[in-house]
């Protein structure tokens, strides 16, 4: 069916006035199209709309309706016993991890330790009894010389009757030597480049460094040359049974 009537073909004997309803009925159709466009837009989103509340919601797939009582119910055990072994579960799993932590942390800091020959080298043992007064000896003691003199009593003297203003690196005797005065003993590294210097000679008949002609006193200061400092005193003390132990 439609609103618009379709009139019969024309011929020789159609009526008078055929030629108006024509136009009448052209202009009532072109009234009526919009009102049926509008229709059938309406029965088209009504059946969408039907179809999509028909249909499950997006996120219904993904979320669980389960209530927070549900949910609870499903993790709580029935036997009390269960939550006192979980604690001592979890308890000895973070003691374990603890203390392989500790380990861990020792056996590295264990492997920094200097090993058994280092510690072997760290400290000499020198056996003094057998040194005669005013005579000096050269030990070794970390790859580095060390001279022993035992000094007698006039060298103390001289040692001690030393202006400090005319020493480069002012520096009494009694702050050079340990326990008794007529024991001394220095690095023999000379401070300038870290020469050897030689002992009982120089200007003041102490030690002499031939490399560039440093001159160093009884008591191993400085008195001539281009070194700097005074001739170091390793760490170094006596035993009971007459020896010196450096280191």
């Amino acid at each position: 069916w439609s609103p618009c009537p379709t009139p019969s073909s024309p011929g020789r004997d159609s009526r008078p006035g055929m030629l108006g309803m024509l136009r009448q009925s052209s202009w009532q159709c072109r009234g009526l199209a919009p009102l049926l466009a509008r229709a059938q837009s309406s029965a088209v989103t009504s059946t969408v709309k039907a179809n999509e509340n028909s249909l499950p919601l997006p996120h219904e797939k993904y979320t669980d309706s389960t209530t927070w009582e549900k949910y609870q119910e499903g993790i709580r055990h029935g036997e009390p016993n269960m939550r006192t072994y979980n604690y001592m579960l979890m308890g000895g799993a973070r003691l374990m991890g603890a203390s392989l932590s500790r380990l861990i942390l020792i056996k590295f800091l264990a492997q920094m330790n200097p090993s058994a020959d280092v510690l072997a080298l760290a400290n000499v043992e020198v056996d003094i009894s057998n040194l005669a007064v005013g005579k000096s000896l050269t030990v070794k003691w970390r790859g580095k010389p060390v001279f022993v003199r035992r000094r007698n009593e006039d060298e103390i003297a001289e040692a001690n009757n030393v202006n400090l203003s005319e020493l480069r690196d002012p520096q009494t005797d009694a702050d050079r030597v340990r326990a008794e005065p007529e024991w001394l003993v220095l690095l023999g590294v000379c401070t300038h480049l870290g020469c050897v210097p030689i002992p009982n000679a120089g200007d003041f008949g102490g030690w002499f460094c031939p490399c560039h002609g440093s001159h160093y006193d009884i008591s191993g200061r400085i008195r001539k040359g281009p070194a700097p400092y005074n001739l170091e005193v390793p760490p170094y003390f006596f035993t009971d049974d007459g020896k010196l132990i450096v280191g």
